[in-house]
């Protein structure tokens, strides 16, 4: 199977998606995603289905594929609207406000007619057929085709119920015309106002959805700046040439000076500098960086001159990554959206029924005149919305993985944000999870002179790799370092070393000392000529931390677990500290995958841990959550990954997940509510057909505006 990315162009609303996901799901397609906030389509197909089919099938149904080159994953998605919005805009009325704006030059004097000002000449039907005829062909133009596009990809749209609710009223006014008997026929205001508002609605509409994706782009549009490339003449000496970072190849050199961004992911060969790299892991605070230490793209060099060699360009960056994860995130549909998609579906059909009951209701059971009685259903058809229903949960999704994004926080998929709702209690791993993984000196005792033991301890330390060595041979650093004529590091054991006068050494862990003492509380013990001289005692540093996000979740009524594979004691003296609630040790990676598997069966169940190491586990609870090194985004097992190692963004993955989820409710809540006032009050002649066009065009803008809310709304 082959994976496709595309970017379709045109889509306005869910049943827009709904349409090209049937015609996918028709050709044998699988693992389909449609968003039509973003424009993104992704599907896995068989080799043998052609590309080309499937675009020109998305064509048929009145679409637009961008072609590749245009929305390369290099690129920015700003530039994607760039491109999209220079192309429509020179096309005549290319857009919906382009659109508005005709039609309300033509239908200004029709709404003055309304407003009961009676200006003689627009009394004449043909001055008003005049007015309304460009206004009518540009709608049908639009809905019109918009409609019968629908139609034939088997999900009706709103652009139907525009269209059939602007036809009857234009048509029941042209027979009055051309019969002569305008006085009770004259709708054209209706047909006129009907389309000029439903554009304006569209064009709100746009605004305010573009306003939900503005974090994103924020992100997207730092994929594309200038490099200063370092390159050498013949006699060698070093130059720098400006080229657009998309032209970097891997292995190529560049100069990153004090304000600039770093274009590609790079590693430093030398020089030293202040990163921010806000932008991709949240973190404000500059990060010092010095040679062999890894730059990230898009992140910007706050103080300081580096040269870099490039280590990944295009899709492979760390930048890249980000954005496709969020972008597959927002294509995911939650199961709280498919209640919405499937009213969606069956929506227009059943509006169109109520139209028609209405009409011959009103004309046969309640006495009124055919003209009052079309008025009425033609306001049931304009005021109904399945657009509300459809931009509910995805608006609410787009700015919450934005916010997350922009905070360190990435949600791999949008169903994670729905289950952190449920969320009862929360696993933490311990070393690299609560812990640093920095280990300092807690202990220590020589049974011989001091000074000399602490010598001892840093010569044998000092050739090892192992973490708590490198914290001893760190702490004890000295000159006067014994030189050794033999030494080598066992697996399992410790440091073996022999001196020049034939004594033998070790610093080990207590299997190396079993034979010498009953003792085992202890790190490391210090082993001369076979006789136990002394013990040194370390401790993975606590993440400052951790206290405040084990106290927040304590206040939400969450329970904690600590789950490690570490000694008992050391484990409960750490849950001990931070007030954990239950403390499980010296577990192995199978048994803590068990725990989690029996835990989350008793209440859903968050695992916090390292990303790598605790694969199994993260992989059995209700939502995997890892601290990553942003480097390592890419290989994940968990679904939402917190950057920068950042564990005090715990609370507000949770907050946010929980926050996105009560905003998609209120936003269903809405739009259900909307229809199922609306349709009844328009349908008892309570509602015109303007005045509905109007409410209908506001009332997605309430979602929108609902949603963009979650990016400063107080989560934590």
């Amino acid at each position: 199977m082959e994976s496709v990315n595309m970017k379709v162009k045109g889509m306005s609303c869910t049943n827009c998606a709904l349409s090209i996901n049937k015609y996918l799901e028709k050709e044998g397609l699988k693992n389909i995603k449609v968003n039509f906030i973003g424009g993104d389509v992704s599907f896995d197909k068989d080799a043998s289905i052609p590309k080309e089919k499937i675009r020109r099938g998305i064509e048929r149904l009145g679409y637009e594929v961008v072609p590749e080159q245009h929305h390369h994953h290099d690129m920015p998605e700003g530039h994607d609207h760039m491109h999209a919005h220079q192309s429509k805009s020179k096309k005549l009325l290319g857009n919906n406000f382009q659109r508005f704006i005709f039609c309300l030059v033509f239908a200004a004097p029709l709404f003055l007619h309304m407003l009961g000002v009676h200006i003689s000449f627009l009394m004449n039907p043909y001055v008003q057929l005049g007015l309304t005829l460009p206004v009518f062909i540009a709608g049908m133009m639009y809905f019109g085709k918009s409609g019968i596009r629908s139609l034939l990809g088997g999900v009706p749209n709103m652009d139907v119920l525009v269209s059939i609710g602007s036809i009857a009223s234009f048509a029941y006014s042209l027979y009055g015309t051309v019969t002569s008997q305008p006085e009770q026929f004259m709708f054209y205001e209706t047909t006129a106002t009907i389309i000029t508002l439903v554009f304006m609605g569209n064009w709100l509409e746009d605004k305010s959805v573009q306003t939900t994706q503005s974090a994103l782009k924020k992100l997207a549009i730092t994929q594309k700046t200038m490099a200063n490339k370092i390159v050498y003449d013949e006699k060698q000496q070093e130059q720098t040439i400006q080229i657009e970072n998309t032209k970097l190849k891997v292995g190529d050199m560049v100069l990153i000076k004090t304000g600039e961004p770093v274009p590609m992911d790079a590693v430093i060969i030398w020089g030293e500098a202040s990163i921010n790299e806000a932008l991709l892991t949240g973190e404000s605070v500059p990060v010092e960086k010095k040679p062999d230490d890894k730059l990230i793209g898009g992140s910007t060099v706050e103080n300081g001159t580096v040269k870099a060699k490039v280590t990944a360009i295009g899709e492979d960056t760390v930048l890249s990554n980000i954005l496709k994860m969020v972008r597959n995130a927002q294509t995911e549909k939650p199961p709280v959206q498919q209640l919405a998609d499937k009213i969606s579906a069956v929506f227009v059909p059943v509006v169109l029924s109520i139209a028609v009951i209405t009409f011959l209701a009103n004309y046969f059971s309640g006495d009124h005149t055919a003209s009052a009685s079309l008025l009425r259903s033609i306001a049931v058809l304009v005021i109904a919305c399945p657009c509300a229903m459809g931009l509910a949960t995805p608006a609410a999704i787009a700015v919450g993985l934005g916010r997350a994004a922009r905070s360190g926080v990435l949600f791999k998929n949008a169903r994670s944000l729905e289950v952190f709702n449920n969320i009862r209690q929360v696993i933490f791993d311990k070393t690299g999870t609560l812990t640093t993984g920095r280990f300092t000196i807690t202990g220590y005792m020589f049974f011989i002179d001091e000074e000399q033991g602490r010598r001892i301890a840093y010569s044998l330390e000092k050739f090892s790799n192992h973490p708590i060595a490198k914290s001893i041979s760190a702490a004890w650093q000295r000159p006067d370092e014994i030189k050794w004529s033999h030494i080598d590091e066992v697996k399992g054991l410790g440091m073996q070393a022999t001196g020049l006068n034939g004594s033998t050494y070790i610093a080990g862990s207590y299997n190396a000392a079993k034979h010498l003492t009953d003792d085992a509380s202890h790190n490391v013990y210090i082993i001369r000529n076979n006789e136990w001289i002394g013990w040194v005692d370390v401790a993975d540093e606590i993440r400052p931390e951790a206290g405040d996000v084990i106290a927040m979740l304590h206040a939400k009524n969450i329970k904690t677990i600590l789950l490690s594979g570490d000694r008992k004691d050391k484990t409960e003296a750490v849950a001990t500290q931070l007030g954990i609630d239950e403390a499980i040790a010296e577990q192995t990676p199978e048994q803590k995958s068990g725990w989690v598997a029996k835990l989350n069966a008793i209440a859903p169940t968050a695992m916090v841990g390292d990303g790598i190491n605790d694969a199994p586990a993260l992989a059995k609870a209700a939502v995997g959550i890892s601290l990553s090194d942003a480097s390592h985004i890419a290989v994940q097992s968990a679904q939402v990954v917190l950057m920068n190692n950042g564990l005090k963004n715990l609370p507000l993955s949770l907050g946010l997940g929980k926050h996105t989820y009560i905003t998609i409710k209120q936003n269903l809540f809405w739009a259900f509510l909307y229809n199922v006032v609306a349709i009844p009050v328009a349908a008892l002649g309570f509602l015109t057909p303007t005045f509905g066009a109007l409410v209908m065009g506001l009332s997605d803008v309430v979602l929108a505006i609902n949603s963009v809310r979650l990016n400063w709304k107080k989560v934590v």
